[in-house]
């Protein structure tokens, strides 16, 4: 197993365990060191500063390229692209971007093609066009991949998928992997929802973890090395200060859009609610309004009569009030629309993943004459997100949203036991 962790100041001596037949080293979290505080704009230090200050070794006399995107940015916001650029014991040969493009400005799904970086005249290599795991051909120039992303937290963002096929080509292609973590914007305590089933496995959904695993991309990305196989020559710079409680808005760190319409890191986590059915094309989730995966709605629907049935479920930590809004693009455009609003009022309460059953199930109480999944080219996408076709069996058969999030437990307990071995933080 190729496989090293880089932490500072850790003391590793003795500190491992046993993963099948093979070793690997069980980091043991620390607190910064005063020397190191104040080198960035806040006391949690970032994987990428963490390696500029202290790693840079691991790529001495090595060609390096570079996955990332605009969400990849130091401590004080300075772009990672120009910053391994610039540094004199770094030689960057070559990016690689993953959905939405190295500069983000793609929209969710749309092909990216190669193209040439102008500030630094190297080539970008898209990982969301013609091709999803880098070629022998374009990991020729280069001996380590350095990844510098910002991950949301959610099993469907595809980024941590170019991630792992990255890694994939890495190990067939004898080349090193560098991440450098960051961290998990809606904390890393809570863990939600049903695993993949294999048949459904798919660019928004490669591995058996639930919808919510509640690890950062560095954790992740040892999880996908050892329990699926993938056994590249990985090394995680951790952040320093990072703690699994914390949310975005405590890690004093500005919040970078990962996507478009993904414009706050509060965004979030009413996207694990409404990103499920909004795959379906048949309620809005809100994208094409000014408050993406924020809303459910469409033009049949009365929002109070949809808001009073959904606030008398008493979901934990959400308060639907009720809207009116129309679309300025995408789904209905220009139409008159009604729904809710789903304000959190107790985010360490509230649990999306099933809030979204409860809001498909009202919506098919209400308004059974609209078929949530009367578009049928739809249904095969919208079980890939969800990870079976169990649950809109289960859902049209008027199972009960309780009995659905029973039936996943026995697997998800079982995640849990394996995550317990890549956590690098308390």
């Amino acid at each position: 197993m190729k496989i090293s962790v880089i932490i500072l100041l850790f003391l590793l001596l003795g500190a491992c365990r046993q993963v099948g037949d093979k070793r690997t080293e069980i980091p043991q979290p620390v607190t910064p060191p005063p020397d190191t505080i104040g080198k960035t704009a806040h006391k949690l230090i970032l994987g990428i500063d963490n390696f500029l200050q202290n790693h840079t070794g691991l790529v001495a006399g090595k060609r390096v390229g570079l996955l990332t995107n605009p969400s990849g940015v130091n401590g004080q916001l300075q772009a990672t692209s120009d910053l391994l650029f610039e540094n004199q014991q770094i030689d960057l040969r070559a990016f690689y971007g993953p959905e939405h493009g190295i500069r983000g400005n793609f929209f969710a799904g749309h092909k990216v093609s190669d193209t040439t970086d102008v500030k630094t005249g190297l080539p970008v290599f898209s990982l969301y066009g013609q091709r999803r795991k880098p070629t022998p051909e374009i990991l020729e120039q280069v001996d380590v991949i350095i990844v510098d992303i910002q991950d949301i937290g959610i099993r469907g963002y595809t980024y941590i998928y170019t991630m792992a096929m990255v890694m994939e080509a890495a190990a067939d292609n004898e080349k090193s992997i560098i991440v450098l973590d960051r961290p998990n914007p809606i904390g890393g305590l809570k863990i939600e929802g049903n695993l993949i089933e294999p048949e459904y496995f798919s660019f928004v959904g490669l591995y058996p973890i639930p919808y919510r695993p509640g690890m950062t991309i560095g954790e992740l990305a040892w999880l996908f090395n050892v329990e699926f196989g993938i056994d590249c020559d990985l090394t995680v710079i951790p952040m320093i200060g990072w703690m699994r409680d914390m949310y975005w808005d405590d890690t004093g760190l500005s919040w970078i859009p990962t996507s478009p319409h993904v414009p706050h890191a509060e965004t979030i986590l009413p996207m694990i609610a409404t990103g499920t059915f909004g795959e379906l094309n048949t309620l809005s989730e809100g994208v094409g309004y000014t408050s993406p995966f924020e809303i459910a709605g469409a033009p049949w629907i009365n929002g109070e009569e949809f808001a009073a049935a959904l606030n008398q479920l008493n979901l934990p930590g959400v308060y639907f009030r009720p809207i009116s809004f129309m679309p300025y693009y995408f789904r209905y455009k220009d139409e008159n629309c009604q729904g809710v609003q789903l304000h959190i009022t107790d985010r360490d309460l509230f649990t999306p993943y099933v809030a979204g059953l409860y809001m498909m199930k009202t919506h098919m109480e209400l308004y059974p004459e609209q078929d949530l999944f009367a578009n049928q080219s739809r249904i095969s996408m919208f079980n890939k997100i969800i990870g079976n076709d169990h649950i809109m069996e289960m859902l049209r058969n008027g199972v009960s949203v309780a009995d659905i999030e029973q039936s996943w437990q026995p697997e998800l307990n079982e995640f849990i036991k394996t995550r317990k071995k890549y956590l690098l933080y308390e």
